[in-house]
């Protein structure tokens, strides 16, 4: 019989790893907080025309990286999730959310799917952190959102990141910029790759995107988008400047006019955070406005503006501190009346709050203290014959390795007293 074993690209997260995506996934949910975005959840299948769409049926995603297959009965063609901005937007659309509220600012994780080969920083399964913020075109907006970003990655302990912007303009700039783009790269298609000769043909921006080598090195010298953006294009990109000079804690950033998005739908800013220890995959986060998005997909015109951060990325270069013990009291029975004891009491401190675990394996007193151990537990209640003659327990300190004595039939209360429980951080101190 053959091993079962996860699909290439599909990882597991064991116990010992979650604690950083939790740590990473809280402190994004109290900036989202402090910025006054609410939680939208989507589902992982929707139908594929949906990304076709708002993507780009010219993208690398919608041409070979979706999970795609027909529902049952051949109604529909629908896909994993490439990414979640067009379904947030479908789901804005399809609740009339517009009529019921202006500005409306979402934020969103979970995971996503494209079929890539797999290698590092690039996953068949991947997740996401994001946000879009619908109903403006202030700049002050574009400048919250890469704020918002660079919080998210300062609170969980990441330097040495690159904050990169620029402007792709409105689709009349694109339009002449690419007309550029085309008449520089004409005489140059056999010196690219095979892919960028595909691109040439179907949407020659995503040449500025390729990380091979060779294409670089003739990318370089390509026209550069911020010299075609119009007039109104360009007064919006300076504003974003002015904007994000205006943050107390002041964003660091540079200018990147060959940043080109993989999506189609972006106008005006766009940026992305990027960090050196990634290797040629070195996105942190990206993002930006698209303004154009809503009404292509159906809807009533509407500015909007969002970002996505890659949560395992993050996670790579994070400098997360181990977390608080999730079990602050291990108990440590010998014998069956102790054992009986132990259990009533452990439910009664679980009944006010308190993280408990006992040996369900039968473990020596040795044993049983090494998982207390590997539990980071900030106590131990030891109760063997010696403790259940005098009628009491020993309650071991596992920093100082002080001990004392409490009675049992006031143990529950005793401990509690011991412990506060502070609800945010879920540390227990004396």
């Amino acid at each position: 019989m053959t091993t079962p074993k996860s699909l290439p690209g599909m990882d597991d997260i064991l116990p010992e790893e979650i604690e950083k995506w939790q740590a990473i996934e809280q402190k994004a949910r109290e900036i989202f907080d402090l910025y006054n975005y609410s939680e939208i959840r989507t589902p992982i299948l929707e139908e594929i025309s949906l990304f076709c769409q708002s993507v780009g049926q010219d993208t690398d995603i919608v041409q070979k990286e979706m999970f795609s297959f027909w529902q049952s009965g051949g109604e529909k063609e629908i896909c994993l999730r490439p990414e979640q901005t067009a379904s947030v937007i479908r789901a804005y659309i399809e609740h009339n959310v517009a009529k019921k509220e202006g500005l409306t600012k979402y934020y969103y994780s979970g995971p996503m799917f494209r079929k890539e080969k797999p290698q590092k920083g690039r996953k068949r399964q991947f997740h996401q952190i994001g946000v879009e913020a619908i109903g403006s075109n202030s700049i002050y907006l574009d400048a919250e959102i890469i704020s918002l970003a660079n919080d998210i990655l300062r609170a969980v302990k990441i330097d040495n990141y690159q904050i990169e912007i620029s402007s792709v303009g409105c689709p009349q700039c694109q339009a002449d910029y690419k007309s550029a783009l085309r008449e520089y790269f004409q005489d140059k298609i056999r010196l690219l790759c095979p892919d960028c000769e595909q691109r040439f043909k179907r949407n020659i921006m995503r040449i500025l995107d390729c990380k091979k080598e060779n294409c670089q090195i003739i990318i370089k010298k390509a026209p550069r988008i911020l010299d075609y953006l119009c007039h109104k294009c360009d007064s919006h990109f300076k504003k974003v400047q002015d904007a994000l000079d205006l943050i107390v804690n002041k964003v660091n950033y540079v200018i990147n006019p060959r940043i080109v998005r993989g999506l189609d739908y972006y106008t005006n800013t766009v940026f992305e955070i990027t960090h050196s220890n990634l290797g040629s995959q070195n996105a942190l986060a990206a993002g930006g406005r698209y303004n154009g998005l809503i009404e292509q997909m159906g809807g009533e015109p509407q500015p909007a503006v969002g970002f996505s951060l890659g949560i395992e990325r993050v996670i790579s270069v994070a400098k997360l501190e181990a977390n608080n013990p999730s079990v602050f009291v291990c108990f440590i029975p010998l014998g069956e009346e102790a054992y009986v004891k132990s259990y009533k009491i452990m439910h009664q401190l679980r009944q006010k709050g308190i993280a408990c675990e006992i040996d369900y394996q039968n473990k020596s007193l040795k044993a049983q203290m090494r998982i207390a151990d590997r539990l980071k537990a900030k106590f131990v209640v030891i109760l063997g014959e010696k403790e259940l003659e005098k009628g009491i327990i020993t309650l071991r300190d596992m920093e100082t390795k002080k001990q004392e004595e409490i009675e049992i039939r006031r143990s529950a209360e005793e401990i509690a007293k011991l412990l506060t429980i502070n609800r945010q951080t879920g540390q227990l101190t004396n």
